[in-house]
């Protein structure tokens, strides 16, 4: 009986789920290619951190295992873009994507405008800037401002409803 031999009768031994794993029973596990886990170690540095072994060979650890299959739901089931699931993955995290509660919803002009105003406000303060009065203006001019408001505000409403269509 050759050496191949001996390895092929030989019985496939269980991990534990705590168990690290090499890159290649990862792969499997997973059922990917490889260079896929490698690729997405490189886009997906926060979700994927396997240890790295002196010899160089990498281990993936539980959270990387989970971390890859959070991905793996994203682009290959959901059809999410690299740049989608990773803004996902940041804002909403592995855990949400897993269970099933992550959501891509589209960001509300009432959520966004108390933020600008925050913004606007710490900005003043850093500069030692007070709230700058408004001036005078004639009715003419403050309908025109306000028409130049609201076509503001709706072009980043479908600027924001496009970015999300393209990260889904």
């Amino acid at each position: 009986m050759g050496a191949a031999a001996v390895v092929a009768t030989r019985p496939k031994i269980e991990k534990s789920a705590d168990a690290y794993r090499s890159i290649g029973e990862a792969a499997s596990e997973l059922g990917l290619p490889t260079h896929v886990l490698r690729y997405w170690e490189t886009k997906f540095p926060r979700q994927v951190r396997p240890v790295k072994r002196p010899d160089g060979r990498r281990m993936f650890r539980p959270q990387d295992i989970q971390g890859l299959r959070a991905i793996q739901t994203l682009v290959h089931q959901r059809g999410m873009t690299l740049k989608g699931a990773k803004a996902l993955l940041t804002e909403q995290g592995v855990d949400a994507v897993l269970s099933g509660e992550a959501r891509v919803v589209p960001v509300e002009e009432a959520a966004v405008r108390p933020a600008v105003h925050d913004m606007q406000d710490k900005v003043a303060r850093a500069f030692g800037a007070e709230k700058a009065e408004r001036p005078d203006l004639s009715e003419g001019q403050r309908d025109r401002l306000e028409a130049m408001l609201t076509d503001l505000t709706d072009l980043k409403a479908r600027l924001d409803a496009a970015r999300l269509k393209k990260a889904a």
